[in-house]
């Protein structure tokens, strides 16, 4: 790994630049961005939606991962902007740009919204793994982030979809 510092020599002002993400890194957190909050906005769909047996449970649950995925859009965005890129987070570019599936109106029983959520968490879990080596590559940090929303998005999954789970 080549550096500019010289053992030695002390380095002046002009010559310390912080970690700037290049376009692709850029492009790769904004898709995280944008899924992360849309998962967001259909927990929060689901939870206002859902009816049935163990309503009060899956409730609870759907306020878990919405808080889970809001802090984790935080998260990505405020790293965007350490590394110096924008974050859109506007509802326009996130309806444009999400991979997740579209999340039906009405009102849908509890064993509907497991699977209907499940499926969306996985599909963020999908973007977030597609991005990683890429993110890994240029910023093993970002990509470290990267992991623990991984990490917390499988056990949410889990937990919901162990709702529907038969032996």
């Amino acid at each position: 790994m080549t550096t500019s510092i010289t053992a030695g020599k002390r380095r002046t002002d002009t010559d310390i630049r912080g970690f700037q993400a290049s376009p692709e890194l850029s492009a790769s957190l904004q898709q995280v961005l944008v899924d992360m909050i849309e998962l967001h906005l259909q927990g929060k769909q689901a939870h206002w939606n859902v009816v049935g047996t163990n309503f009060r449970d899956l409730h609870l649950q759907l306020d878990e991962l919405v808080d889970f995925a809001r802090e984790g859009s935080d998260t990505i965005a405020e790293r965007m902007r350490a590394l110096q890129a924008p974050a859109d987070g506007r509802t326009d570019t996130v309806a444009a740009e999400t991979t997740l599936p579209a999340f039906p109106p009405y009102e849908h029983s509890t064993a509907e919204v497991v699977e209907l959520i499940s499926a969306r968490i996985y599909a963020a879990v999908d973007t977030l793994r597609g991005v990683h080596d890429t993110v890994d590559a240029e910023d093993p940090t970002t990509a470290d982030i990267l992991h623990q929303l991984i990490d917390g998005l499988e056990k949410l999954a889990w937990l919901i979809s162990s709702e529907n789970h038969k032996v």
